[in-house]
C-alpha cells in the first residue's frame, strides 16, 4: 500500500454502506482522495451509475487503474490530480454533472475537510439532496453548516454522513 494511505476500517466501511444502501443504486458518486478506491469501488459494486475516483499519488493511481480494469468496472473513471484543485474548478468547468454521493476521506492532519466541503457547495458539485460522507479525526467537531444525518466514531476516526441543511 502506498505510504500515507489510511484505508477505512472494515467495520467503519460496513456501517457506512449499511447507511447508504438505499441511496447507491443509480447514483453518481465522487470519491475524493480515493486512495485504494475501496469506497468508490464498493459503491460501483452496489449499483452506482457512475463513480469518479480522484487521486494524486502515482502508486495509488496505478493500483486504482489496475483494479478498475480487473473488475471491468466500466462505470468507474479515474481522475489523476489533486482533489481540492479539481473542486475549485467547479463542477461545470470540469464538464460534469452534480453528484448524488461524495466520499471525502482526506489524509488526517492536513486540514482538507473544511476547504473541500466549501468547494463542493460553492462549485455546484452536489445534486439536490446529495449526501457527503466525511472521515476525519475523531477529536474534531462535525463541520459547521451541515446537517449530520449519521455519525460513528471508531478508534481515531469519526465518520459523518452529511447533507446540506434543507437539501
Amino acid at each position: 500500500m502506498p505510504s500515507g494511505l489510511r484505508p477505512s476500517a472494515d467495520a467503519q466501511r460496513e456501517t457506512l454502506f449499511n447507511w447508504l444502501q438505499p441511496e447507491i443504486p443509480g447514483a453518481a458518486v465522487l470519491d475524493l482522495f480515493a486512495g485504494t478506491g475501496a469506497l468508490g469501488l464498493e459503491a460501483a459494486s452496489r449499483g452506482a451509475r457512475f463513480v469518479l475516483l480522484v487521486e494524486r499519488n502515482p502508486v495509488a493511481l496505478r493500483q486504482l487503474r489496475d483494479s478498475v480494469a480487473l473488475l471491468a468496472a466500466d462505470q468507474v473513471g479515474v481522475h489523476p490530480g489533486d482533489a481540492q484543485r479539481l473542486l475549485e474548478q467547479g463542477c461545470q468547468a470540469a464538464g460534469g454533472t452534480p453528484f448524488d454521493l461524495v466520499f471525502l476521506d482526506p489524509p488526517f492532519g492536513a486540514g482538507r475537510v473544511g476547504p473541500a466541503l466549501r468547494a463542493l457547495r460553492e462549485g455546484g458539485w452536489l445534486a439536490p439532496r446529495a449526501l457527503v460522507y466525511v472521515e476525519q479525526e475523531a477529536a474534531l467537531p462535525a463541520p459547521e453548516g451541515w446537517e449530520v444525518l449519521r455519525e460513528r466514531v471508531s478508534g481515531q476516526a469519526r465518520g459523518l454522513l452529511l447533507r446540506v441543511p434543507g437539501g
